[in-house]
């Protein structure tokens, strides 16, 4: 027991007068045994509560608590944690004068959204009136816990009614590490239950963006290079679905990603010329669009990882070696060599190592977006990686991608069925993009750009008209 005089039971401040604060934990489960640990190596003490002290299962290593039933758990802190579904609440009503004046916070979250007519901290707080519930950590999983807050799990959100609650809630969350959010009052408990329920929230518009581009180009490949060559040639290249179709379409789907990634920004900049100020708000759309930009990077440097895989197994592949094989019987047969293409082995050369430097930077691109690395990084240095480079890695991929289609725009076969190459339609977003990136390099647009982002406003010369005949 920790011992607090009986005054001390319903203050929130009154934990200073020891050493180490007990904290009280309902619930054995996973998640609870994880708190529990983090908690004690924190340096905390921890007691738990449990319907069944003695068959309560392995609590965790190392840990100096103890296991007794939920009455006397509940009065030897001032704060406990509740780590159990809200199917078992009930029990708890019947320890509300136990419970009276500690801080309750409630852990819980459900199957599935709008489960009950109200939230989960909601009903515990109708269940024990004379308790502060405050809704927080349940947004972490009992791995977080156990491994300490990483880059992806640091953040813990909180609400509450009462501010001292809160406060204490946030005092404990904050010595084991994480970051806490504080979201208001209890009626936003809802939306922090709803949080673990939704499924990668901030990737659905860049997974469903990556989806649709790649459908397209893959049916639209699809009838432009194996269904034309059956129809008109009556050539079966089925096979080529596999690779060949594969190693287009996911370095045309990366290439407009990418520049996705880099268009709104150019918009933005745009808008801000426009309106001749930086404090008028951005559309919902572009604001969106902005706020996904790391998620369609890293869409877009997994297609190029892809684009890179299936290439370097372009040599081991059946077709290509028995292409290379009948080509080389032809010239033994014919006895003749072809001559050595100087233009050819400049612009192969070019594609391969242009390729390279634009995956390498890619790959920087991507790996400085991780927060771990991020974190480790001054917003200058942030920001230089990831426009500066940005910018240079989206030219040196589209630099790619015109020395691969070279002078094959001037040859009317490349145009099957009125149809434009694949990669000729790559290049579309990521040229305009490229364009207006310059435009807004010009000194003249530059300096104004960068005035306007320094606070300045363009004066609308009727306004300036009317205040002169107001004063």
């Amino acid at each position: 027991m920790c011992g607090f005089p009986e005054a001390c039971h319903n203050s929130l401040l009154c934990h200073t007068a020891t050493e180490q604060e007990m904290l009280c934990i309902f619930g054995t489960g996973d998640l609870g045994r994880s708190l529990g640990q983090r908690l004690f190596q924190t340096g905390y003490k921890v007691v738990y509560g449990s319907r069944r002290p003695h068959s309560c299962g392995p609590l965790p290593p190392g840990t100096q608590v103890q296991s007794m039933i939920h009455v006397a758990a509940a009065q030897s802190a001032r704060l406990v944690f509740v780590c159990i579904h809200r199917e078992n609440y009930n029990f708890l009503e019947t320890l509300a004068p136990q419970l009276k004046g500690k801080v309750l916070v409630d852990v819980s979250n459900n199957l599935k959204k709008n489960m009950y007519p109200e939230a989960n901290a909601e009903y515990l707080q109708r269940l024990i009136p004379g308790a502060q519930v405050v809704k927080g950590f349940n947004t972490l999983s009992a791995w977080a816990l156990q491994n300490g807050p990483s880059d992806a799990s640091r953040q813990v959100y909180v609400c509450g009614n009462s501010l001292e609650a809160k406060q204490a809630v946030i005092e404990v969350a904050t010595k084991l590490g994480f970051t806490v959010l504080d979201r208001g009052s209890l009626t936003a408990a809802r939306e922090l239950e709803d949080f673990p329920l939704q499924l990668f929230p901030e990737w659905r518009l860049p997974l469903q963006l990556a989806t649709g581009l790649t459908a397209f180009f893959f049916f639209y490949l699809l009838i432009r290079d194996v269904i034309y060559s059956y129809v008109v040639n009556d050539k079966d290249i089925s096979f080529r679905i596999m690779a060949s179709l594969a190693n287009k379409v996911f370095p045309i789907v990366s290439l407009i990603m990418l520049s996705l990634c880099y268009l709104p920004g150019v918009i933005a900049a745009f808008l801000q010329l426009y309106r001749g100020t930086k404090y008028k708000r951005f559309p919902d759309w572009l604001d969106r669009w902005m706020l996904c930009r790391k998620q369609l990077g890293l869409v877009a440097l997994a297609l190029a990882s892809l684009h890179v895989l299936y290439t370097l197994i372009i040599p081991i592949r059946y077709y290509v070696r028995y292409r290379l094989a009948a080509h080389t019987i032809s010239q033994i047969k014919e006895n003749k060599t072809s001559p050595f293409d100087t233009t050819m082995a400049w612009r192969t050369d070019s594609y391969y190592v242009i390729g390279i430097l634009g995956f390498g930077l890619y790959l920087l691109l991507g790996i400085t977006s991780l927060p771990s690395v991020s974190n480790v990084l001054s917003w200058r240095e942030f920001s230089f990686i990831q426009s500066k480079l940005g910018y240079l890695t989206l030219f040196f991929c589209t630099f790619h991608t015109y020395l691969y289609g070279w002078d094959k725009f001037l040859q009317p076969s490349s145009y099957k069925w009125f149809m434009l190459p694949g990669y000729m339609l790559s290049l579309v977003v990521p040229s305009v993009v490229l364009v207006l990136k310059l435009l807004l390099l010009l000194p003249c647009v530059d300096s104004t750009l960068t005035r306007i982002r320094q606070g300045w406003e363009r004066t609308d010369p009727e306004q300036e008209r009317k205040k002169l005949l107001l004063t």
